[in-house]
């Protein structure tokens, strides 16, 4: 013969507990953020590689983005200030010579345009960006050529004034064009060497005195537009990774906030389908237990009969405890699904909150008289009743008061209150000199389900289920639940009803009118 030790609650070991599943998620989340940074490492290794430059292809091809962008705005300005500069030649050269330099200058200005357009409107994925790349710059390079070919082509003038003009006009492309270009650092530096021909070409033919100075200002002036364009081009850099970083770091927060949203609906739904099963599910599940209940009593009493064997009124009597306990713990399933189902309504009548509690106290005597502990109380004289659930009220108090009682020692004392609060409503308070509660498990013992170190240690029976309903039934009358516990010095649970549910007496009524004042009279 088997025998089945009641005592025996071994879990399956293939179920996981709550740790273990954490545990596993925590996992999963950190290699599944592993694999991604290891995906953004190889593509960007990948794109590198590819790379004439060295950079990230993205980065690269925003740069040159931003260069034909410059380039195709300052276009409109290029042209103008071209005609300018061979209008003022005609003043020392012919004007054939001005008008081909002109016609030489507009050429590249427009070739320029169309090329730094046509890049702009051609498909970033399937762009040949290396080819395109050494086109932007072979164009920049001809652009500041064409200027240093000024001096050759319409001729150096003997006039000083119109040399130094000359000058002047040569350094501002420079200039011009080290901005415009300071995305291309090739770019940057293929021009400045046209520049510096031609300013050795103008300063030549001066003294050795004014030649060395002109020279060093002017060349002075090229290597400041050559380090302004690099710092343009690390600080137009630095940018854009940060932007790219933003950019990475934005995707990963709305990938995350997509996820979030997904399990939230789904555990929205979860929750929403178990609690409509539970709350559909009270008959099902009492008639069987009641059933149970019910036979076993029978058995248990002999109503018909002795058993005729002691073991087998011994098994009955752990069935009737079983299924009383069994049935609590349904009734207490079955109250909470309820309640966040939103499908417990609330009878609301006026009570006597003192009377209310008083009687609970009475109906737990028994049980507080069996493991020596006494209950006190203390009411304030003379509230006014109470608009409220007289079940769910006598519920919260059971509830209370039996956990008070289960983990209080032998010898100790429960004391309850009921009275005013700060703001005019009324509060009920259970107060136990027990073990108490650590701080950090207060949150704990409030979650469905939650068991502090005390029950697991000592082995209490429940299901964690009691204050949870406690605190949902007080809220659902517009009250709050406190918990108030300090470890070794005892536990106070406090249900505070609103000003609200007071019902506070009337002013009588003051008669107005000929009676009121003929009685007066």
């Amino acid at each position: 013969m088997i025998r089945v030790d009641k005592h025996d609650h071994r879990m399956n070991p293939n179920i996981p507990t709550a740790s273990e599943i954490e545990r596993k998620q925590a996992a999963n989340e950190r290699a599944t953020r592993h694999r991604r940074g290891m995906q953004r490492a190889v593509k960007e290794a990948r794109e590198k590689i590819n790379s004439s430059s060295g950079l990230n292809r993205a980065f690269e091809l925003e740069l040159a983005r931003e260069f034909a962008q410059n380039h195709v705005s300052a276009s409109i300005a290029l042209v103008p200030f071209s005609m300018i500069i061979a209008g003022t030649t005609l003043a020392w050269a012919k004007p054939i010579h001005s008008a081909i330099w002109l016609l030489m200058a507009t050429m590249v200005v427009i070739f320029q345009f169309f090329s730094c357009r046509n890049f702009l409107q051609i498909d970033q994925v399937e762009v040949h960006l290396s080819s395109w790349i050494k086109r932007l710059i072979i164009s920049e390079i001809a652009f500041v050529s064409i200027w240093a070919l000024l001096p050759t082509i319409v001729g150096i003038p003997a006039n000083e004034a119109l040399r130094l003009f000359l000058l002047i006009s040569v350094l501002v492309i420079g200039a011009v064009s080290t901005v415009l270009a300071h995305t291309l650092p090739a770019a940057v530096y293929g021009a400045a060497i046209p520049l510096a021909v031609v300013i050795a070409q103008l300063v030549v033919d001066r003294t050795p005195s004014e030649r060395w100075a002109i020279a060093g200002l002017c060349f002075t002036a090229l290597l400041l537009f050559v380090g302004l364009a690099n710092r343009l081009y690390f600080t137009t850099l630095e940018n854009l990774q940060a932007r790219a970083e933003k950019d990475d770091l934005f995707a990963e927060v709305e990938q995350a906030n997509m996820r979030l949203r997904e399990a939230t609906r789904r555990a929205e739904e979860a929750s929403a389908a178990k609690s409509r099963f539970l709350a559909t599910m009270s008959h099902e599940l009492r008639t069987p237990l009641n059933a149970i209940l019910g036979f076993s009593e029978v058995i248990k009493d002999e109503l018909f009969g002795p058993v005729g064997n002691e073991q087998y009124k011994s098994y009955v009597e752990d069935i009737h405890q079983s299924g009383g306990h069994l049935l609590a713990l349904i009734n207490e399933v079955l109250d909470l699904s309820r309640i966040e189902a939103g499908k417990h309504e609330l009878v609301e009548e006026a009570i006597d909150l003192v009377s209310t509690v008083d009687a609970c106290v009475h109906m737990l005597e028994l049980r507080a008289n069996a493991r020596s502990i006494k209950l006190k109380t203390s009411y304030t004289d003379g509230m006014p009743r109470l608009w409220a659930d007289e079940r769910a009220v006598r519920q919260v108090v059971l509830n209370l008061l039996s956990n008070a009682i289960k983990f209080t020692p032998q010898g100790s004392e429960v004391v309850t209150h009921v009275g005013w609060t700060a703001s005019g409503g009324q509060y009920l308070s259970v107060r136990d000199n027990g073990q108490g509660i650590p701080e950090e498990e207060i949150e704990i013992v409030l979650s469905t389900f939650g068991r502090g170190s005390q029950a697991i240690k000592n082995a209490e029976q429940g299901s964690g289920l009691g204050l949870p309903i406690v605190k949902s039934l007080v809220e659902l009358h517009g009250g709050a639940f406190r918990l108030r516990s300090k470890l070794r010095e005892g536990t106070e649970a406090i249900a505070m009803f609103p000003p609200s549910r007071v019902m506070t007496a009337m002013a009588a009524v003051q008669e107005k009118g000929p009676a009121a004042r003929g009685r007066a009279a």
